[in-house]
């Protein structure tokens, strides 16, 4: 549980987020000082959910082993059989690998970049709009696209040049303009539009492969040359496609000069956010990967996983991989409850067909959102994220204005709910979301005992509105 005196200075703090706005200064400069005067925008704090998109060459062969899927990062024969099947070009590097033995079965000696022409034809069918409408419909407020993965192809066409001789420029980026495209869509849905770029990795660049934790660091490319083209590439982005969400990822190479990049960022988009992953000690959230936070955080997060055990296409994955829908209801509530956004990710294929296992849970979550979405969006944190009712059910607590909102997370266990760490009230109206009827309530040994119509069907989570419990 977070201490009261800092619960309340949160949610002061997250309330404000729009007035504060007015302070903001009408120039950064490439400073931590100044990058660090930058406001939480409130659509950001409010958006709650988010979907991620890794989509690129990889998408073509799209599998990787799932054997090892356990996101053990350190463990020794991780990057092996590293269930990521966007990190294919790396894994397939590593002479005896489950992914360089999967490409010589089905490509024989093709080259990685051959994937290129295939891509190309494929990604041609590809329909922005009906995508778009997807994510809108999973309830999503923002969507983010992998621009640039490691594997340095590009989803637009740079006009920024890669000096790496071996490659044709055909090989390096799509022929269709896909973040152009998907940019218009998504906005002409009414959500928000990030973009990845992946700063810290550009397999263009170095030959590697990652085999060892210790190449995480040896393989990052750091010349003059890679942080002039970083820099000059995360600018197009910038200029041409003007990103809600900047999303980079791994680090930013030393000679790419990531304070003057936040800079530019914030001047040219003042309601934008930022990600951790620039190598400097400034952010607009943190970021953590597959993980969930056990108390309310004063910092914004957003956690960033896949539908999966991989973020790009994995032809191997089905439902053992994939997280069942009451599983990933439940992770949203429990991150919102701790003032978190969850970055859901999809990989589509090369022809940008979402799996159909993967549009199953999209669906579930949106049917559930658009019942239950008033407990989630443009919520704060409570005094406290986690509790348990006498009954047994787990809890999960948001706030927004003077309502509160208690969200059971799977079915309830009985006809009632008593929660002994909310003092009764009178005066306070309970409700279920999705339903008009009032619930009543009683007083139970200080506690408030909630009294259900009924049971609740299906086997989700399930949220009640306490209108006027936080005044």
């Amino acid at each position: 549980m977070i201490p009261k005196p800092l619960a309340a200075v949160l949610a002061a703090a997250i309330t404000l987020c729009a007035a504060s706005s007015a302070q903001t200064p009408t120039h950064y400069e490439p400073t931590l000082e100044s990058l660090d005067q930058h406001p939480l925008p409130q659509w950001y704090a409010g958006a709650k959910v988010g979907i991620f998109i890794h989509w690129g060459l990889y998408s073509v062969p799209g599998w990787a082993p799932v054997s090892h899927a356990d996101h053990d990062f350190s463990s020794a024969d991780y990057i092996k059989y590293n269930p990521y099947a966007e990190w294919y070009l790396n894994v397939l590097r590593i002479p005896g690998s489950p992914t360089a033995q999967y490409h010589k079965q089905h490509f024989g000696d093709a080259g990685y970049y051959d994937f290129a022409p295939a891509f190309n034809r494929e990604s041609k069918k590809w329909n922005p709009d009906k995508m778009a409408a997807v994510f809108k419909d999973a309830g999503a407020r923002y969507v983010v696209l992998t621009t640039k993965h490691h594997e340095g192809f590009t989803l637009w066409p740079s006009t920024t040049p890669n000096p790496t001789p071996s490659l044709k420029p055909n090989q390096l980026h799509a022929e269709r303009d896909i973040v152009g495209d998907l940019t218009s869509a998504v906005q002409k849905q009414g959500m928000k539009m990030g973009l990845y770029y992946s700063g810290g990795y550009d397999w263009t660049f170095n030959t590697g492969p990652i085999e060892t934790e210790k190449d995480y660091q040896s393989v990052k490319p750091e010349s003059k040359a890679y942080g002039d083209y970083a820099f000059a590439q995360i600018h197009e982005l910038i200029d041409r496609y003007k990103p809600a969400v900047l999303w980079n990822d791994i680090d930013w190479p030393k000679t790419g000069n990531a304070l003057q990049v936040e800079a530019d960022y914030y001047n040219a988009l003042p309601d934008g956010v930022i990600d951790d992953r620039f190598g400097i000690k400034h952010s607009d959230f943190t970021s953590p990967e597959y993980e969930k936070k056990d108390q309310i955080s004063e910092k914004k997060w957003e956690e960033c996983r896949g539908l999966g055990r991989s973020f790009g296409y994995n032809r191997a994955e089905g439902e053992k991989e994939t997280i069942a829908p009451g599983e990933l209801i439940s992770l949203l509530v429990d991150i919102v409850s701790k003032n978190g956004n969850l970055l859901l990710d999809v990989g589509p294929e090369a022809d940008g067909t979402i799996p159909p296992i993967q549009m199953d849970r999209l669906k579930a979550l949106g049917a559930w959102l658009k019942q239950n979405g008033e407990a989630i969006y443009d919520t704060v944190p409570w005094k406290e994220a986690v509790g348990k009712s006498a009954e047994g059910d787990d809890l999960r607590f948001t706030r927004k204005g003077d309502d509160l909102y208690v969200t059971v997370l799977g079915k309830p266990k009985g006809q009632t709910l008593t929660i002994s760490d909310l003092q009764a009230k009178s005066g306070v109206k309970i409700t279920q979301l999705g339903g008009n009827d009032e619930l009543g309530s009683t007083e139970q040994s200080g506690g408030t005992r909630i009294a259900l119509k009924g049971t609740p069907k299906g086997d989700y989570a399930y949220s009640f509105k306490l209108a006027g419990y936080a005044r």
